[in-house]
């Protein structure tokens, strides 16, 4: 199951195929996924999901039948919906709006494109037309405004169980993972969606890229690799740096840093003791920790850190949309939210 439909979209595209693009525009009563979530249908492409199986099949057939039409849909399942045997076993009440995509449209193909260079952009839609673009602007029409962040990155520095541990935990969470373990193993570790490098940490950084929505975790057990490192991580476009590693060596890492030249600033940016406070040391334990941290933080919510040194629209529905509820919000939504 995946949250980022971009690949799908491209799946498609590349096949010469349109796609329906289905998105989750308002949920009430504490619906199972986000509004924003979305959904893929296409010839030989079915990616993302809703619920927990309760409306999935209702909304591909509604899919299929506007990639034969070209209308869009407006769905309703809960209170208010047309279908009332098709309910969320939750009780919440959700709108889907779902859109035909075109292999050629340009608003695709800027998405795409975008996906690719690691550029945020917003998808703004009212179902028949869309725009796509860092400064497009909604219309009073808009029935879909959501915002596409680039994918997260995750780069481990290090080659025990726990760096493995963390490494695998996070391509597992959809995360783009590299494990960097200088002079390691010329085979790289059997763990699927991981990439792999034995350069220095300075090198690897550069040849991984390193922007604002990359996470950095440096969990060697080698002093000497660790500085190296955070000497590298630290001043970089990183949106986390965690250490692993014991609280009382804490002070001691920060005064070699800065005696080093790394800045208050840098350093302030360093999660260490790296992760949640979940009280568990193993391996796994660990991970989870630390991709809950990374999860937390980009979702810009408070976290229990372990750390001692981190920094802690709406209109009404666009007529024409078949199955239509009286009214509707713009979603408005993020992947980073």
């Amino acid at each position: 199951m995946t949250d980022d439909v971009r690949p799908a979209l491209r799946a498609a595209r590349q096949a010469g195929k349109s796609a329906a693009l289905a998105t989750l525009t308002a949920v009430e009563g504490g619906g199972p996924r986000p509004p924003g979530t979305q959904m893929v249908f296409a010839e030989g492409v079915v990616a993302g999901y809703f619920s927990g199986g309760c409306v999935e099949a209702d909304v591909a057939d509604h899919a299929f039948a506007c990639l034969s039409d070209g209308e869009p849909r407006r769905l309703v399942y809960g209170e208010g919906s047309p279908w009332p045997d098709i309910r969320l076993l939750c009780g919440a009440r959700i709108e889907i709006i779902v859109e035909k995509v075109s292999p050629v449209d340009p608003a695709l193909i800027d998405l795409l494109q975008a996906d690719a260079d690691r550029r945020p952009v917003t998808w703004i839609s009212d179902g028949k037309t869309r725009l796509c673009g860092a400064d497009v602007l909604a219309w009073d029409e808009a029935a879909v405004i959501r915002r596409h962040a680039p994918r997260q990155k995750l780069i481990v520095v290090g080659g025990d169980p726990t760096a493995l541990a963390i490494a695998q935990l996070g391509a597992q969470a959809e995360f783009e993972t590299t494990l960097v373990r200088s002079k390691g193993p010329e085979a790289p570790p059997p763990i699927a969606g991981v990439g792999y490098r034995r350069d220095p940490p300075a090198t690897a950084f550069q040849a991984i890229g390193v922007d604002a929505w990359t996470a950095i975790a440096v969990a060697t057990h080698d002093t000497e690799a660790d500085f190296d490192a955070l000497l590298a991580a630290l001043p970089s476009e990183a949106s986390y740096v965690g250490l692993l590693g014991a609280r009382r060596r804490i002070p001691g890492r920060l005064a070699e840093l800065r005696a080093a030249g790394v800045s208050e600033a840098a350093l302030a940016r360093l999660h260490a003791p790296i992760g949640l406070d979940i009280g568990g040391k193993a391996p796994w334990e660990v991970a989870v920790s630390v991709i809950g941290e990374i999860t937390a933080l980009r979702h810009a919510r408070s976290s229990n850190s372990t750390s001692t040194t981190s920094p802690a629209n709406a209109t009404d529905a666009p007529a024409g949309l078949r199955n239509s509820a009286s009214a509707s919000a713009n979603t408005v939504t993020s992947d980073e939210s």
